[in-house]
């Protein structure tokens, strides 16, 4: 009987259409919740690095001195993690698939990010 019921199993496996997309061949389905690659609107980093500790695969690195952020795509697992505790909202993920890395490479980015002057305080004592 058993083998009946793999022969019922394989002519059906040949008679229907794959489960899967040839990816390189045939574009991704994109949706809204489809996670591409992380993205940062550097204007808005304020370099506070709760992105660098949250990142489970330690794939981003914050310089506060050198006002720089970065990110390594190959140790990146799309996680959105960072994207979820960023504070500011400064990054985001990009639905965009990012081309495939060959070799490893690190993407620096300068943050750019200026804070704004704080209001003075008036003397009620000279008013």
């Amino acid at each position: 009987m058993a083998f009946f019921e793999m022969t019922k199993t394989a002519i059906k496996t040949l008679l229907s259409t794959p489960a899967t997309i040839l990816y390189p061949a045939q574009p991704a389905k994109k949706t809204p919740l489809s996670r591409g690659h992380v993205t940062i609107d550097e204007s808005r980093c304020i370099s506070c690095g709760t992105c660098q500790r949250k990142c489970p695969s330690q794939a981003i690195v914050i310089s506060k001195e050198a006002k720089t952020w970065q990110i390594d795509r190959l140790r990146c697992v799309v996680c959105n993690s960072c994207v979820d505790t960023c504070p500011v909202k400064c990054l985001f993920m990009d639905t965009q698939y990012s081309s495939p890395v060959i070799a490893r490479s690190v993407e620096l980015i300068a943050i750019t990010y200026v804070k704004p002057a704080k209001p003075e305080k008036k003397d009620e004592a000279s008013a």
